[in-house]
């Protein structure tokens, strides 16, 4: 073997070990779970003006991250606007955050889907990152006090009586 190509394998074994030690042995970002507090957070909302989760203190969210182009998210989309309109007297808001990046496609979209509980636009999925969101859709059950009650990865049948229940508990504070 030359010293050239002794030289390159050298350099091509040096650097397959660095991608085996950051693949295995950097540390991945848990997000938030149950029990944590939630991140606070602000954001451009469909329709205009802004939305903050922190207006939402003392009732229970519904927190939905979502884009349009996730066929999964769509198509839990009917459940969850219908589960938003049989909790809203009760203490209950669903809040939709979308990692969509273009805004005028994302309000068509909840326009033509006649959306009714608020969208926000995360179009560089900074909130996202914040929660540990890795896959859509991924919804946050915030308790009264702000902190996770429950963490659902992928979707949901929002009208499934024991979810439907177990929320309801929740707005009613036992």
């Amino acid at each position: 073997m030359s010293k050239a190509n002794l030289g390159k394998t050298v350099l091509l074994l040096l650097f397959l070990a660095g991608a085996v030690f950051f693949a295995f042995y950097q540390r991945p970002q848990r997000g938030i779970g149950p029990g944590d507090e939630a991140p606070d957070f602000t954001l451009p909302a469909v329709g205009g003006g802004s939305l903050a989760l922190h207006d939402f203190r003392h009732r229970v969210v519904v927190l939905n991250f979502w884009a349009t182009w996730c066929l999964p998210c769509v198509e839990e989309i009917p459940s969850l606007q219908k589960f938003a309109d049989q909790t809203r007297n009760s203490g209950v808001v669903v809040i939709g955050v979308s990692e969509d990046q273009n805004r005028g496609s994302l309000e068509k979209f909840t326009a033509e889907h006649h959306l009714s509980y608020p969208v926000a636009h995360d179009s560089n999925q900074s909130v996202a990152g914040r929660y540990g969101t890795f896959k859509y859709p991924e919804t946050f059950i915030l308790r009264r006090d702000g902190r996770v009650a429950r963490k659902i990865t992928g979707p949901v049948d929002w009208q499934n009586p024991h979810l439907l229940g177990a929320v309801q508990v929740l707005a009613r504070g036992k």
